[in-house]
């Protein structure tokens, strides 16, 4: 309740609780009143991580309702003050699974460094329902017991290329140069193309798919495979103009539409999650470091944010946590009400 109306940290926790405790004490008894700061993180330091994980997961897989093709987004983001270099402590990093129509985080595992998410992200694959589901994941995820992992649980995904494959890169590159040069005649291939108007810059995307895997040996090494992508990303502000181009494998087939879903669904963890965090709850600000309260935290900050996501109030992430903490209406209908998906 108090990470929903505004609570950032543990004095946070206890100044909210103090102002809420008539609110608070409709529903607990609290026969020593409320606790101090230091007791909460005392507490949150000794609840098992793995456990508190799990009674979200469980919360997360009863309030999403995955439609056919949900995008679910799968990326990791590092806690920048979590660590603690008197201690030998590094920064806390989440891999988290975000999903996308439904604005959930579905789940999260906890390491101690980016390249560790290649370990973690298979342990967070097997805890979620991926029947009928689109995994997407970046470059570091691109591995071909991750892609294997994702089809025997009955999802597709689509993986983003880079240096950590680097002749399955040159392979898909190539073969596009090839398709390209024949106009891509007599080969299974789509292309769409997007464009974007606001806030002074224009982004046009091209989006190019293509079946024919004869010019990429090493997709026999991939389950399921069936398509590569290209996203090629025009931006241009103030006169300036930026070109980028993204190579993709996948198992989606070779629907431009959907692959272009996919590829722009991949970054609603950016928008929808990690940039959340750090604006409205201002995660990488906090000085948590206790190794198990740390991650606690960050599991009821993902808690926080899935709940105001799927709260149908008009108003952004900031002011949801203003009117939880002004209004008891309000935040009695968070805590207790079912979120409308």
């Amino acid at each position: 309740a108090a990470t929903l109306g505004g609570a950032d940290g543990w004095v946070g926790v206890e100044t909210f609780a103090t102002g809420k405790e008539a609110w608070l004490r409709t529903f607990l008894e609290l026969p020593h009143g409320i606790p101090s700061h230091d007791c909460f993180g005392r507490v949150f330091a000794l609840i098992n991580p793995e456990q508190f994980a799990a009674c979200f997961r469980q919360w997360s897989a009863s309030v999403a309702e995955l439609i056919p093709d949900e995008i679910i987004a799968v990326d990791g983001k590092t806690l920048r003050r979590s660590h603690n270099r008197g201690k030998g402590l590094a920064a806390l990093h989440l891999v988290s699974a975000w999903a996308t129509a439904n604005r959930v985080v579905l789940g999260q595992v906890a390491t101690d460094a980016k390249s560790n998410e290649i370990t973690a992200i298979p342990r967070l694959l097997q805890w979620l329902k991926l029947q009928g589901c689109i995994v997407t994941i970046d470059a570091m995820g691109c591995q071909t017991k991750i892609a294997e992992q994702i089809i025997a649980q009955g999802g597709d995904y689509v993986l983003a290329l880079k240096g950590n494959q680097e002749t399955l890169a040159g392979e898909v590159e190539e073969a596009f140069i090839n398709a390209d040069a024949s106009d891509y005649a007599g080969l299974d291939s789509e292309y769409l193309e997007t464009v974007e108007r606001g806030h002074g810059r224009l982004e046009t995307r091209r989006y190019r798919t293509l079946g024919d895997l004869s010019g990429v040996p090493r997709s026999a090494l991939w389950k399921a495979m069936n398509m590569i992508g290209m996203v090629e990303s025009r931006r241009e502000v103030a006169g300036k103009v930026s070109i980028e181009t993204r190579y993709f494998i996948g198992s989606i087939g070779t629907s431009a539409a959907r692959f272009a879903r996919a590829t722009r669904g991949h970054w609603g963890i950016e928008n929808g999650l990690h940039w959340n965090l750090d604006i409205s709850f201002r995660e990488d600000e906090c000085r948590v470091r206790d190794p198990v309260a740390r991650e606690n935290l960050a599991v009821l900050r993902h808690l926080a944010l899935s709940r105001l996501k799927n709260d149908d109030t008009k108003l952004g992430l900031q002011n949801k946590r203003l009117k939880a903490a002004s209004d008891e209406d309000y935040l009695t209908k968070l805590f207790f009400e079912p979120p409308k998906s």
